[in-house]
């Protein structure tokens, strides 16, 4: 089982857990994300966009997708960490291959708890991180501890700067510019705030594997995504739907570079297109084959 842990930005949204050994998948159509319990949450950025994007990746290549842990959220925290809570109890009996942690309140003491309770699983799930709790993660110390983040550049700024707690506290002699990448990553590198394993999201998709430069991803280049909200969420759905079908981590962060990009050739958008047209999009890129993708995901 592979779980994708993030919130919905609605205080009433009440906490959504996988059920049992094999939880229903989610669904989507024009309408949305059509939960296990029967709610429908909007597909518009965030972790919804995530959990949708990985869900259609899954179906393309015929492999069981995500089961989806769910908490709603503003900004309080309070959903977050009921989230937490269930988690660090559910881990032993879920023991699940992969967790995927997206938008989630940045709380140090509930990260280090959940972190101790994966440790303690006979076989430790791989982890990959992206937004508020690879915020946390590099707070905690623990950055090493994931197979991958999917930083975007001014992240990377935040993930080199040791001493930042947010990104908004990001030092400003880290220039988060494309051609400080090398720079930015080495220090990040340095203070062992980041995994072996990035994508680091731009203009230029740059992917990290075993701490060295594995390759660059640029073309093509459609100007309007950079204003779309929530493609990067995009690209970290595709990526976990790709490490679901068991792809090792390089070959699935290339491959999910790769895709968003022929996806946004595709689908030519302008900067109003919403990201669940995007989404509602991928099976016509998708490839229908591990043959295809493989060869995606070779540099």
């Amino acid at each position: 089982m592979w779980i994708i842990a993030g919130t919905i930005p609605d205080p009433d949204f009440s906490l959504l857990v996988p059920e049992g050994p094999a939880p229903r998948s989610a669904s989507l159509s024009e309408a949305g994300l059509h939960l296990p319990d029967g709610r429908t949450v909007p597909v518009e950025r965030g972790t919804a966009a995530l959990a949708a994007t990985a869900l259609q990746t899954c179906a393309a290549l015929g492999c069981t997708p995500p089961a989806l842990l769910l908490a709603g959220d503003t900004g309080s925290g309070s959903g977050s960490r009921r989230l937490y809570a269930w988690l660090e109890k559910a881990l032993p009996a879920l023991a699940p291959r992969g967790l995927t942690f997206h938008y989630l309140f940045p709380d140090v003491d509930w990260h280090n708890r959940l972190l101790l309770a994966v440790r303690e699983l006979e076989n430790a799930p791989l982890m990959v991180a992206d937004a508020g709790f690879m915020y946390v993660a590099k707070m905690s110390g623990y950055a090493d501890a994931y197979e991958l983040f999917t930083p975007d550049v001014g992240e990377l700024a935040f993930l080199a700067d040791e001493k930042a707690p947010h990104p908004f506290y990001t030092r400003g002699f880290l220039l988060a510019e494309e051609q400080n990448i090398p720079v930015l990553l080495a220090r990040a590198q340095e203070h062992g705030n980041c995994p072996a394993n990035l994508i680091i999201k731009g203009k230029a998709d740059h992917i990290i594997h075993e701490s060295r430069l594995h390759a660059v991803v640029d073309s093509p280049s459609v100007p309007a995504m950079e204003c779309i909200g929530g493609t990067g969420d995009i690209v970290t759905g595709l990526v976990t739907g790709l490490l679901c079908a068991g792809l090792p981590t390089a070959t699935a962060a290339l491959a999910a570079a790769r895709l968003a990009r022929l996806l946004a050739a595709h689908c030519r958008p302008d900067p109003s297109t919403p990201v669940s047209r995007l989404i509602a999009a991928l099976p016509e890129v998708l490839p229908r084959s591990r043959d295809e993708i493989l060869v995606l995901g070779r540099a």
